[in-house]
C-alpha cells in the first residue's frame, strides 16, 4: 500500500531546507555571541557579520551576470540557470539575516546605514515576491489559456486580431455590426490590463462571451456563423490580454527589484569606503 502524504506538511526543496538550516545556524551563532559579549557593528563579531553579508551579496548579484552572459556561461560550463537562481535565493535570504546581525538587531543611525538597511529589506522581499510570481504565473498561463504568446509580439497580434474583427463586422448584418461597434470594438483596439486575470484567467474570458451567447439566439443561421467567427476572435483577444496582464506583471517586477539591487550595491560601496577611510 502506498503511503499517504501528510496534508499539513509542505514538500520542501533542498535549497529551502538549506536556507532554513543556514538561518538557524547563524541565529545560534548570534545567540552564543550574545552570551559571551555585546555584538555591535564596530566590534570584531559585528565586522565579521558585515563581511559575510558583503560576500553573500556579491555571490547573489552574480546571478544577474549569469543571466546576461548565458551563451558564455554555457560555453564555459558555469552550470544551469536554475542552480544559479537557487543559489541567488539562498544567499539573498542569508544576506539579510547577516545585515541584521551586523547591527546587533538594532536600528541603524545615519542616512547611509538607514539606506542600506531599508534597501536590504526591499531587495530581499521583492526578490522572494518575484520568485513566487515566477512559479505562480506560468501555472496560471498554462492552466487557463489555450494559446502561447511571446510578450514582445502582443502589439502585433492585437493589431492583426483587430483588423480581422473589423473585416467580419463590416461584412455582417446591421445587428452584428451594431453589437460589434457598441460592445466589442473597444476591446480590440489595444492590449488591456485586467486584474481579474490574476484570479482566474479562464473565468475572466468566459465572462466576456455571455453577450455573444445571448445575441446568437436572435440571429439567422448565416449571421450566427459570422458572430461565431467574431466570438472566436474575441476569445483570442481575451487570451492575449491575459498574457499581457500576467507576463507584464513579471516585467514590472523587474523594475521593483533590479534598480533597488543596483542602488544597494552602490550604497554598500559608499559604506565600505567610509568604514575603511575613517
Amino acid at each position: 500500500m502506498a503511503r499517504s502524504k501528510p496534508l499539513l506538511l509542505p514538500r520542501l526543496g533542498a535549497w529551502t531546507l538549506a536556507l532554513l538550516g543556514g538561518s538557524l545556524l547563524l541565529i545560534g551563532v548570534f545567540v552564543a555571541n550574545g552570551v559571551l559579549g555585546d555584538v555591535r557593528s564596530g566590534n570584531a563579531w559585528g565586522l565579521s557579520y558585515g563581511a559575510g553579508a558583503v560576500a553573500l551579496l556579491v555571490v547573489s548579484a552574480a546571478y544577474g551576470a549569469r543571466r546576461r552572459t548565458m551563451r558564455l556561461a554555457t560555453r564555459v560550463g558555469a552550470g544551469p540557470a536554475r542552480l544559479w537562481l537557487s543559489l541567488h535565493t539562498l544567499t539573498g535570504g542569508l544576506f539579510l539575516l547577516l545585515v541584521l546581525m551586523h547591527s546587533g538587531f538594532r536600528l541603524p543611525t545615519g542616512w547611509v546605514t538607514w539606506g542600506l538597511w531599508l534597501l536590504s529589506f526591499w531587495t530581499v522581499a521583492s526578490g522572494f515576491f518575484g520568485l513566487a510570481l515566477q512559479r505562480w504565473i506560468p501555472r496560471k498561463l498554462t492552466s487557463g489559456l489555450s494559446i502561447e504568446v511571446h510578450y514582445d509580439r502582443i502589439p502585433e497580434l492585437v493589431e492583426e486580431t483587430r483588423e480581422r474583427a473589423e473585416g467580419l463586422a463590416e461584412s455582417a448584418g446591421e445587428t452584428v455590426r451594431g453589437f460589434y461597434e457598441r460592445r466589442v470594438a473597444g476591446t480590440f483596439r489595444r492590449p488591456r490590463w485586467r486584474w481579474r486575470y490574476f484570479l482566474d484567467a479562464g473565468a475572466g474570458i468566459r465572462r466576456t462571451l455571455r453577450e455573444f451567447d445571448f445575441l446568437a439566439e436572435r440571429l439567422s443561421a448565416d449571421e450566427r456563423k459570422r458572430l461565431e467567427a467574431l466570438r472566436l476572435l474575441m476569445i483570442s483577444k481575451s487570451e492575449i490580454d491575459a498574457h499581457h496582464t500576467l507576463q507584464g506583471a513579471l516585467r514590472l517586477w523587474l523594475y521593483l527589484h533590479v534598480p533597488a539591487t543596483a542602488a544597494l550595491l552602490a550604497l554598500l560601496a559608499i559604506h565600505l569606503f567610509m568604514v575603511l577611510a575613517y
